[in-house]
């Protein structure tokens, strides 16, 4: 799945080697087997940074983007609701030091996204995300954000 604009789409070559060394190197691993953790595929270029966790409410979790780094997000079982919204305009919440990390407050409107096992979502440096919302009611997730350097 990769859900995008037109604009976007035409910027970036989501299919590009950095990209496709990410979605190699899902197929090529057992996530489920894996412990949490870091892993490089090409560097500080792209790597994989496997996760688990407890999905929480929305309103619990915040949107966030990234400037050097698009997301490629691999949900390896479990499932969660996924905000995306674009960037411009939201209003800038917290920025943490020396981390490719920034957060907004919720914009008005926003499309959330059902992941399930299987599933996996390009999210650009130009769009914001909220990940880990429940879908319903909190569940356990198995998951894999992998960096590709922009």
């Amino acid at each position: 799945m990769l859900s995008s604009s037109l604009k976007l789409a035409e910027k970036y070559d989501y299919l590009a080697e950095k990209f496709r060394a990410g979605y190699k190197w899902l197929a090529e691993h057992d996530i489920n087997s894996m412990q949490d953790g870091k892993y490089e595929i090409i560097g500080k270029d792209v790597f994989a940074d496997v996760q688990s966790y407890e999905t929480e409410p929305a309103e619990k979790r915040k949107f966030e983007a990234h400037d050097l780094y698009f997301d490629i997000q691999y949900m390896a079982s479990g499932c969660e609701m996924f905000g995306v919204c674009h960037r411009e305009g939201l209003t800038l919440k917290e920025a943490p030091d020396g981390k490719d990390l920034k957060f907004f407050e919720d914009p008005e409107c926003c499309s959330m996204v059902l992941l399930e096992e299987g599933d996996l979502i390009v999210v650009a440096p130009e769009e914001a995300h909220k990940p880990r919302c429940s879908a319903g009611k909190p569940a356990k997730v198995r998951k894999v954000v992998i960096k590709v350097r922009v």
